[in-house]
């Protein structure tokens, strides 16, 4: 029997005098009420009334226990009351992990508006490019950039994440334009190197990273942002996704490169969650909220 329901009943009994008027009181069976009362006499190993046909009356145990379940079910329905309202209006601690990169260009410009809208969110944004173990870090939710292993975390896209080539022009002007991916090798490629499509050896092309192209060059990060003002400074060619670069694209401080074999499709931009029906309120708002703004980043 259900611990809680049969303290209930018990304290419906007491306060009735009656088993019957409690199984009335709670819509449940006088047969029912009396398992429940049976079954906590039982857990208990202690008489918790003394039963007539006519009269139920308290023991002394039935008296102490009366008034330790008046104290703890107020509490435990306060505690109910306090999560359903977590799950049905935003408000809380919401621990969001991201990409460095993504989280410093995309998602932190979006935060005042989302708190404009969600006043009583407070969002804690941890920033790294390692993936994390979202559960075991205790982490509402994570945003991750590629395609997706196998997990029993919940997944709703974002969106798209190509990747582009590009350099500064006053790096082109210095030492050319690649028209090939066979002429990386003759330029100064800055890789990233949390990831299996790029190193200091090969960047992968072709759109599953079937073709395998060697490249040279001096820097290596585990960061786009490093490589993004590297490159935007004239040391190399970059391959990062639009997300590290658009802004500079479209400055004209980086100049994108047209090759001859199609860019590696890495997968797309994703929002994981802890496997729940009903996630938090908090939860659900800032998912709509990305996935509505990811949407107005790609309107014209």
């Amino acid at each position: 029997m259900d611990r809680v329901t049969s303290m209930r009943v018990f304290v419906q009994a007491a306060t009735d005098g009656s088993l019957s008027a409690a199984a009335r009181h709670l819509g449940m069976s006088p047969a029912m009420a009396t398992k429940h009362v049976n079954a906590l006499e039982a857990r208990l190993g202690v008489k918790l009334f003394h039963r007539t046909t006519r009269q139920l009356a308290l023991t002394e145990a039935g008296s102490n226990y009366l008034a330790a379940c008046q104290r703890i079910l107020p509490e435990i329905d306060e505690a109910e009351a306090a999560a359903t309202s977590q799950r049905l209006k935003a408000t809380g601690l919401l621990r969001m992990n991201v990409p460095h990169s993504f989280g410093r260009s995309f998602l932190a410009p979006l935060l005042p508006a989302f708190s404009r809208l969600h006043p009583e969110v407070v969002v804690e944004l941890g920033l790294s490019d390692a993936e994390l173990d979202i559960i075991a870090g205790n982490w509402d939710m994570a945003v991750r950039i590629g395609r997706l292993a196998d997990s029993p975390l919940q997944a709703r896209r974002l969106g798209e994440s190509p990747m582009r080539v590009c350099a500064s022009p006053h790096y082109l002007d210095q030492r050319g334009i690649p028209r090939r991916v066979s002429e990386l090798i003759q330029h100064n490629c800055l890789s990233y190197t949390l990831t299996s499509t790029q190193n200091r050896e090969y960047w992968a092309f072709g759109v599953n990273g079937e073709i395998r192209v060697p490249v040279q060059g001096n820097l290596l990060a585990n960061n786009g942002d490093a490589l993004l003002e590297a490159a935007i400074r004239g040391q190399g060619i970059i391959y990062q996704p639009d997300f590290i670069v658009a802004a500079a694209l479209a400055s004209g401080k980086l100049m994108p490169l047209e090759l001859d074999k199609h860019v590696v499709d890495i997968g797309g931009i994703h929002v994981l969650y802890p496997p729940d029906r009903r996630p938090p309120a908090k939860v659900r708002v800032m998912i709509d909220y990305l996935v509505q703004s990811f949407d107005a980043t790609k309107k014209p």
